[in-house]
């Protein structure tokens, strides 16, 4: 009896561990930490207020619209790059004094442009080299560098929201 028990219990066990398998290959955990921080990062910029768009916590750093349209101009040049648009053709983003509504939606448009670029990134062509302004770089270089920024950009503007009194979207519960 007690081996049968312990060879469910191992059965159980053993399937947790397959529904929480990370992804397999690295297309698809790139692709995974994507859509993580494309989450965090969109929702953040929806839940901010209007008004605290100009928001910066000191003179000499950037305003929370300028993270935002950083982001966006950031996006647009390496998934630009690697969805192989002419440098010429790739989207710039408001100014940093336009309502959220124009940051927001070319924000969206930027993460449209990498949705493209991700989707199409596969085991296969993780290493294709890819012109991304005077240097090649590996279509994952420029996706996990392209993940990493967002990421480091995702701290700034969370940092911004709890400043201002706001649960980052990856801290809300």
């Amino acid at each position: 009896m007690r081996r049968m028990v312990l060879a469910a219990a191992g059965i159980m066990l053993s399937g947790i561990g397959l529904a929480q398998a990370p992804p397999s290959g690295p297309a698809a955990e790139v692709q995974g930490s994507y859509a993580r921080i494309k989450a965090n990062v969109i929702k953040a910029a929806e839940n901010t207020p209007a008004e605290d768009y100009a928001f910066k916590p000191t003179p000499d750093i950037r305003t929370f619209a300028r993270v935002v349209n950083h982001v966006t101009e950031a996006q647009f040049h390496s998934c630009g790059a690697m969805n192989h648009l002419d440098p010429s053709a790739i989207a710039k983003p408001p100014a940093e004094t336009a309502d959220k509504a124009a940051i927001v939606e070319a924000l969206k448009a930027s993460f449209a442009e990498c949705d493209k670029a991700y989707a199409a990134l596969t085991d296969a062509n993780v290493a294709e080299m890819i012109q991304a302004g005077p240097v090649k770089r590996s279509r994952i270089g420029l996706s996990w560098g392209n993940v990493s920024h967002d990421n480091e950009q995702y701290a700034t503007l969370a940092l911004y929201m709890r400043l201002k009194g706001l649960v980052p979207p990856s801290s809300e519960k």
